[in-house]
């Protein structure tokens, strides 16, 4: 590898001149995706390719303007064309994706990197980080801040209905979705590090992505040098051990925190399939917000984009109307269509504390209706054993259950693979309707099945289940 040709973000902002062209190298990853938008509004010209072009981010891709390719199709000539390569982190190290990178002669870097030596270096930056409620929490504060007549600037790794997944803004304020996960194959630390953060909402810190990770202690030294340089807000969810452990740590920085253990609250006051009253706290104050929004883990992350707002100085009345009426992003219960007597919702969820928020919060939505949870175990340490029990806890509450064969073995060393059939047995043990499916054919007819009676049918992946969105039982949707 060539480190010479290996640049950080000072390395970027420091040739910022010299950088007209950027291409981005597996450009489908939600991050990836959004950064690449950003930098094209910021007037660079950029370019992209991927091996596969999955929804949400591929339909959002094509609705840009930014040239696309195949990856087998670009030669390293090709990438002599650019500037700047930007590398996304599935690239692994040591593939020939690597090697033709490093050998092609062109500067390359993570997409933390770029963004952060060519957008964030000089902007008022907050952060969104944590194990679960990144992108949803980003989204709200991007919201709220729009209707208290602010021009915020934001990265969100997801798309969202009627708009971009990243904006510039005006520099006041840039909400960006922090991601622990690490940068690239040659910048093995979490992206936020890389974001010059100014403040940051921690929602959660539990031990995730076990195929990077040791430990939750290899979690934090990640986080210690972001918030050891945050000269604004920590603003965090004090229901997690990790979480006040770390904090701990720094004395000096303006601290809030909020959840269960607060004092700050929120506190449920009533809630129904449309909306949801609560009280919260704010330095000895007591204050009531109506919204639209449900689930007890959406308020939680409501109520930090709350008490940012109110470290900014905004008023209580200002802010309860701009929390009235919030959008989810996509895959964030996002309700696909009917199909037959069924609802359809799709949702990200794919850690087992998110799969049970979520499907509590579908059954508060639908208190009516049953809820056959499709569950695809896709992420690295969602198919490995590690969360086992976990995962047989968050599933029991589904009233049926299918789960969907794992792509691929897990990498998780030190780990065998999920045992999805224990989940059926837990499931089963209780008198529900529980099945193991390794084929998209008998998914789908099961599903159609099932769709004659007015449940819900809610599908946790942050994969394709099966291609199941690909096939043509997307065509059996309506509204």
């Amino acid at each position: 590898m060539s480190n010479e040709l290996k640049w950080s973000s000072n390395e970027i902002l420091a040739n910022q001149d010299k950088i007209k062209k950027i291409f981005f190298y597996r450009i489908c990853g939600t991050g990836m995706g959004a950064a690449a938008c950003l930098l094209k509004e910021k007037g660079f010209e950029v370019e992209g390719a991927d091996n596969n072009f999955a929804p949400p981010m591929s339909d959002y891709l094509e609705s840009t303007s930014i040239p696309l390719f195949q990856l087998k199709d670009i030669s390293k000539e090709d990438l002599n064309k650019y500037d700047l390569i930007v590398v996304g982190n599935v690239v692994p190290r040591g593939s020939d994706d690597a090697k033709a990178i490093e050998d092609c002669g062109v500067p390359y870097c993570s997409f933390p990197a770029a963004i952060g030596g060519l957008v964030l270096k000089d902007v008022n930056v907050v952060g969104v980080a944590g194990t679960h409620g990144k992108t949803t929490t980003t989204y709200f504060l991007t919201q709220i801040f729009e209707k208290l007549g602010e021009d915020p600037g934001y990265l969100i790794g997801g798309v969202m209905p009627g708009r971009m997944s990243s904006r510039l803004g005006s520099g006041k304020y840039f909400f960006i979705e922090s991601d622990e996960y690490d940068s690239a194959y040659f910048e093995k630390i979490s992206k936020f590090r890389l974001y010059h953060l100014n403040s940051m909402i921690l929602t959660s810190l539990e031990f995730d992505h076990a195929d990077i990770f040791n430990s939750i202690e290899d979690i934090k030294e990640q986080f210690r040098p972001a918030v050891g340089k945050l000269n604004g807000v920590l603003i965090y969810e004090n229901s997690f051990e990790a979480s006040n452990d770390l904090i701990t740590e720094f004395e000096k920085i303006k601290k809030y925190n909020y959840g269960g253990q607060s004092q700050c609250g929120p506190k449920i006051i009533s809630q129904n399939q449309d909306e949801t009253t609560f009280e919260m706290s704010f330095e000895e104050k007591s204050y009531t917000f109506k919204t639209n929004v449900v689930g007890e883990h959406n308020i939680l992350n409501l109520t930090s984009c709350i008490i940012y707002a109110m470290t900014e100085g905004f008023g209580f009345e200002e802010i309860k109307a701009a929390v009235a009426d919030l959008s989810m992003v996509k895959r964030r219960q996002e309700v696909r269509g009917y199909v037959d007597k069924a609802i359809v919702i799709d949702d990200f969820a794919h850690h087992p504390r998110s799969v049970k928020f979520t499907i509590e919060t579908i059954k508060t939505k639908y208190p009516e209706r049953e809820v056959l949870v499709l569950m695809e175990p896709n992420s690295a340490t969602a198919r490995s054993s590690l969360f086992q029990k976990e995962f047989e806890e968050a599933l029991s509450i589904a009233d049926q259950l299918i789960m969907v064969k794992p792509p691929r073995p897990t990498s998780v060393k030190g780990y065998d693979n999920l045992d999805c059939q224990k989940i059926i047995q837990r499931v089963q043990s209780d008198g529900k309707f529980a099945e193991y499916v390794e084929q998209l054919d008998v998914l789908k007819d099961i599903l159609i099945e099932k769709s004659k009676n007015e449940i819900v049918i809610l599908v946790l992946s942050n994969g394709t289940c099966l291609d199941l969105w690909k096939s043509d039982f997307v065509e059996r949707l309506s509204k």
